[in-house]
């Protein structure tokens, strides 16, 4: 019996790509072919050379059809077989590979909000809700909004095989978090990928946008980050290791902003000090310290061994990037010191 193919790629929107996806009906998934699109319309090429390609990398079952339809996460190529330029997996890929022996895993906490017209969901017309505080894994009408969208992209994400781990309610009305880990840099990137394509088709199931914007409501409200936990082997087996990886990432103010420029749009409105973050141009790192750039977990610090959470990505950050800046930071910086 043929099956739905859901073709699902990143694009070349700057300054924040976006997800495109479109089907293709094939008569079962024992072999997913290479497919193609019209890159002048993604921003991915232009219109007197427009073909580019679709590359499968990541099959998965379809939660929203059922059934035996699958999602099929692809990278983009030039005609030549190259990756584009806007395949920042690619990019991880070569990364990935070159420090592969020190086993670095990944956990991304995904925050968003939902939006129904120009206010975030929960929000009153023509007013402001009380403040933030009492929304964070709040339970009650009073205080929590869209749980219904929150719990069935959960299922979809648990049906579709994805590395999914928790969600929560956040500190401001219409915002939620979900995480995915810990698991490797490509697993846990494109797992990420996935989920945020089910979630805005499951929010648009409801008549409801779901935006990773930075800052979704100016003034006192948190931002919506994707803070980003990270270990090594040396890492998970020492204390040592885990203070080289939290000093590598603040070696010098071009080492700061190699990571901060790239870690998603908007950030210095997010990143000001206040709400849980720390200056966007200044690095600290901390235990148990949610105003640090890089927190230590205080089990971490008790333990002598685990993982740091590098709390400085934005809600909008490509996790191929963000990943890949932390691996090539840190096991450069791990392997300089013999700490692997």
């Amino acid at each position: 019996m043929a099956i739905k193919a859901e073709y699902i790629w990143i694009d070349g929107t700057k300054p924040t790509a976006k997800l495109r996806s479109k089907t293709r009906v094939l008569p079962n998934a024992d072999k997913i072919p290479t497919w193609g699109f019209d890159g002048s319309s993604t921003n991915q090429a232009e219109g007197h050379a427009s073909d580019r390609v679709l590359d499968p990398v990541r099959v998965t079952p379809d939660p929203i059809r059922g059934g035996d339809n699958i999602l099929v996460l692809c990278e983009v190529l030039e005609t030549d077989g190259t990756p584009h330029v806007s395949n920042t997996r690619a990019l991880l890929r070569e990364v990935a590979e070159k420090y592969a022996s020190q086993e670095s895993i990944f956990g991304i906490e995904q925050e968003y909000t939902f939006f129904k017209g120009s206010r975030p969901l929960g929000f009153p017309e023509g007013g402001f809700p009380a403040p933030q505080g009492g929304y964070y894994c709040g339970v009650g009408a009073e205080e929590v909004f869209g749980r219904e969208i929150v719990e069935l992209h959960l299922d979809r994400c648990i049906d579709a095989g994805l590395a999914i781990c928790g969600i929560n309610a956040e500190v401001m009305p219409g915002q939620w978090e979900f995480q995915i880990g810990p698991v490797d840099a490509l697993t846990v990137s494109d797992d990420m990928w996935i989920a945020r394509y089910l979630l805005y088709r499951t929010a648009e199931e409801f008549g409801i946008d779901a935006t990773l914007d930075a800052k979704p409501a100016r003034g006192d409200w948190n931002g919506a980050g994707a803070h980003t936990n990270f270990s090594t082997k040396a890492m998970r087996e020492g204390y040592d290791a885990i203070i080289t990886a939290c000093e590598s990432l603040g070696t010098s103010q071009e080492k700061v902003l190699e990571h901060v420029n790239q870690y998603g749009h908007d950030i210095q409105s997010r990143l000001t000090g206040k709400h849980e973050t720390a200056p966007w141009n200044v690095y600290s790192y901390g235990v148990s310290d949610r105003g640090a750039s890089v927190r230590i977990p205080w089990q971490v610090e008790v333990d002598k061994k685990g993982y740091i959470e590098d709390r400085r990505p934005n809600a909008n950050v490509d996790p191929y990037v963000v990943t890949r800046l932390l691996i090539n930071t840190c096991c450069e910086a791990l392997e300089k010191a013999g700490q692997v």
